[in-house]
């Protein structure tokens, strides 16, 4: 199961107090979305850098900051007042962080005490919390920056929450996101955990009493808390999500380095989606285009060993292959989780926990509850549709579903490929029937595509 870097408790916690945004919710996406779109309009270009200088503060603090450090010609107000408006019409959009409904459910479910405290107005978390089922009665106490004189790293902020829950703040549980938020809590008098939301910062979080890569690790049971009790041979049941695309050439050193053969798939066109998962070590089954569908164990991450600069996905398939297969199609259905993403003494206990990886996932997935999705129709549906003409035209593939038809004076054979699995919104179960229905289409395609033929326009463009 997973690890976490945790000083021994002090004492008992009584209460839970859940920091928001970035915590419990996925707030941090959304808004680097709308201020990179905003950016563009004075050729500026948001890179990400400053995320942990604006990350717990105040809607007004954030915004200050941007102006600041972008040199953007106008105010604050004046930024607050066309930005708002735009997040205002995507808070509907905004995901709850992995984990974050399991420990509300299971707080809920056993009668322990539950509060919100966040920096943001308190007509704002009322709005972001009312998308999400059961959160609003879930909560004691709801406190926003805007009730207090002086918000986080301030105490005062949990000091009156503690108050109007009517319990001492030695026996609080704080979970936050940012350092603002941990010196809040603690300067409170209260236990501490962070969950930092920007990667790589966990050495930042001196001050706390314990981190932890993700809400999927929290250790309830650390702190006096009722445990929870779903993890299941030393993994953790997760609503399965989807991601594929062609196999390409890692960092060589799957093979070479760790003997272990993983198949990599580039991230580019899954950066959002990549970027909702915690880093850590999951596992699933793999369909793979000619072959068939193996186990699978695969880790997200930036790898700490060989400190990646980029979040990759690397799977390993659970099966000895005779040959490479660089370019093939692999689909991926990942059912669960073992641990966090962490750092080791020697390639030789990175090797050993790799292998301990597989031995697990190789186990849980014999049973029933993970191995129904082996028969999950996205692992065997082909993610490209291919026709092949000889005569004089060419087609360019498209990842949008598009083919362009272009005159070529030179006989060839050709061929249409219509990828929707590089377009995120085709990621889903009812779009692999769709696809489906598309590959029953073929021969009216190449029935239409034949009678264009004659037609005497230079290009074609076709539209699915």
């Amino acid at each position: 199961m997973g690890t976490s870097m945790a000083k021994t408790p002090r004492k008992l916690v009584s209460c839970v107090l859940l920091d928001l945004d970035g915590t419990i919710l996925n707030t941090d996406g959304i808004v680097s979305d709308v201020v990179r779109g905003y950016l563009v309009k004075y050729k500026k270009q948001w890179d990400g850098k400053i995320a942990h200088k604006i990350v717990g503060k105040t809607p007004y603090e954030a915004a200050t900051t941007l102006v600041e450090e972008y040199e953007l010609p106008l105010t604050t107000d004046e930024l607050l007042s066309d930005i708002n408006p735009i997040l205002s019409t995507k808070w509907c959009d905004i995901k709850a962080q992995p984990g974050a409904n399991r420990l509300i459910n299971h707080l809920r479910g056993h009668g322990v005490t539950l509060a919100l405290v966040s920096n943001s107005s308190k007509a704002n978390i009322e709005t972001k919390i009312s998308f999400h089922h059961g959160w609003r009665e879930s909560f004691s106490v709801i406190i926003g920056g805007d009730e207090v004189a002086h918000p986080k790293p301030s105490p005062e902020i949990y000091i009156e929450a503690a108050k109007r829950l009517e319990v001492n703040p030695s026996n609080c549980l704080v979970i936050e996101d940012s350092l603002p938020g941990v010196s809040a809590g603690k300067a409170a008098g209260m236990e501490v955990v962070a969950v930092p939301s920007v990667p790589k910062q966990s050495h930042l979080f001196t001050d706390t009493d314990e981190v932890i890569n993700s809400l999927l690790d929290l250790r309830l049971e650390n702190w006096g808390l009722p445990p929870f009790e779903d993890w299941i041979e030393g993994t953790l049941p997760l609503e399965p999500w989807y991601i594929g695309g062609p196999v390409i050439k890692g960092f060589g050193r799957g093979s070479k380095v760790l003997g272990i053969p993983t198949a990599n798939l580039s991230t580019e066109d899954y950066s959002d989606l990549v970027s909702e998962h915690p880093s850590g070590v999951y596992f699933g089954w793999a369909g793979l285009a000619a072959k068939g569908v193996y186990k699978m164990v695969m880790s997200i991450g930036w790898n700490p060993y060989f400190n990646n600069t980029e979040k990759t996905i690397e799977p390993w398939l659970l099966h000895d292959f005779k040959e490479d297969f660089y370019g093939k199609d692999l689909r991926l259905a990942i059912v669960g989780y073992i641990r966090p993403e962490t750092n080791f003494p020697s390639l030789e206990s990175l090797v050993a926990k790799i292998h301990q990886d597989r031995d697990v996932a190789e186990k849980a997935l014999e049973l029933p509850m993970y191995s129904k999705y082996r028969d999950d129709p996205y692992l065997k549906v082909r993610l490209s549709t291919i026709y092949q003409h000889r005569r004089s035209r060419s087609i360019l593939p498209s990842k949008w579903g598009v083919g362009v038809f272009k005159n070529s004076k030179k006989e060839s054979t050709t061929q249409m490929e219509f990828n929707f699995q590089t377009d995120k919104r085709f990621n889903t179960i009812p779009q692999v029937e769709l696809f489906n229905k598309l590959n029953n289409y073929h021969r009216i395609f190449k029935l239409l595509l034949r009678s264009l033929w004659n037609l005497k326009h230079n290009q074609l463009l076709i539209l699915i």
